[in-house]
């Protein structure tokens, strides 16, 4: 295991039935509360492409794409749930492991040929972030890439991401 991998690894909680039960939630506060673990993933996740837009999905996404998309001297974008953004939108719906939902991201919120990094705290089955990368797309953007802190590789959400550069910190 990476120097990177444990720092991120020895700061993330596992809460057992939440946010119902028989699901592992991954609490990612203390590695936020942590300057230094704080600082080595968004220096890792800010190197990762060349990049005019980073976007962060709802809500957990956000707390990590806004200081990627700064130190990546990028323009950052939300994709929010439906009903959260107050201009014109386009939409996609997807279900996840515990349910369904919409996301949203503004019509105007890409230039044609933007090159985008999608960025968000957690793959797992992959609905919403292949949900994040049809919006990008039907904008009128590339999607360069997904990153991710940590991937669930046993709910298979890679699979849901085919010819998609998907790049994860950890692994487990």
């Amino acid at each position: 295991m990476s120097d990177l991998s444990s720092l991120i690894c020895d700061r993330i909680r596992d809460v057992s039935d939440y946010p119902q039960p028989g699901i592992v939630f991954k609490d990612i506060t203390p590695l936020l509360a942590d300057p230094v673990a704080f600082a080595a993933v968004v220096d890792e996740l800010a190197g990762l492409h060349q990049v005019d837009k980073i976007v962060g999905i709802e809500a957990r996404g956000f707390i990590l794409a806004a200081p990627v998309a700064y130190k990546a001297r990028a323009g950052f974008v939300p994709v929010r749930k439906k009903g959260k953004l107050p201009s014109e939108t386009l939409e996609e719906s997807y279900d996840l492991e515990y349910g369904s939902a919409t996301i949203e991201v503004h019509r105007d919120a890409f230039e044609t040929g933007d090159r985008v990094l999608v960025v968000d705290d957690v793959l797992a089955t992959g609905g919403t972030a292949e949900a994040t990368v049809e919006l990008v797309r039907r904008a009128g953007a590339e999607v360069v890439g997904v990153a991710v802190l940590m991937e669930l590789a046993f709910l298979k959400g890679r699979e849901r991401l085919p010819g998609v550069d998907l790049r994860s910190l950890v692994i487990v």
